[in-house]
């Protein structure tokens, strides 16, 4: 059984402390996070990295939902899993975070596995788009997976 109490695409900060309050349940022990940031170098860049700037398509925030559910799924089947998860939009600069995923399970491999599997599942799956700037006046848009 699983519980995403929020799946969100927001052009606002993510807060972890919201994401952390969104999964506290006393019956359950393992609690994973993470936090995408944006930072100042990529591989494909000719110069610094200064800023990211994201789109996402308007099903985004239901595709982030059924990311989360299907994430909690496949890797742990009945155990209850409970799911915070946002997409940022907009102009980040370097050390934004762009996302934020709290998930809290029963035991600590399930919390782990499942946050791991919706953060991968985003990257490939989630209709969100990001230009990358950099500090030379280059910009690069870089797709789903990207």
């Amino acid at each position: 059984m699983n519980d995403v109490r929020i799946a969100a695409i927001s052009e606002q900060p993510l807060d972890l402390e919201e994401h952390l309050a969104a999964v506290d349940d006393p019956a359950l022990g393992g609690v994973t996070t993470f936090i995408g940031r944006v930072r100042d170098n990529d591989p494909d860049a000719q110069s610094a990295v200064v800023g990211l700037e994201y789109s996402a398509h308007p099903d985004a925030e239901a595709a982030l939902r059924r990311i989360a559910e299907n994430a909690a799924s496949d890797v742990v089947g009945d155990e209850r899993v409970v799911i915070a998860v946002s997409h940022r939009v907009g102009h980040l600069d370097v050390g934004d975070a762009a996302v934020v995923i709290a998930v809290a399970a029963e035991h600590r491999a399930e919390a782990f596995a499942v946050c791991r599997a919706v953060i991968e599942d985003i990257k490939s799956e989630l209709p969100v788009w990001k230009r990358q700037l950099e500090s030379d006046g280059t910009t690069a848009w870089k797709g789903i997976g990207g």
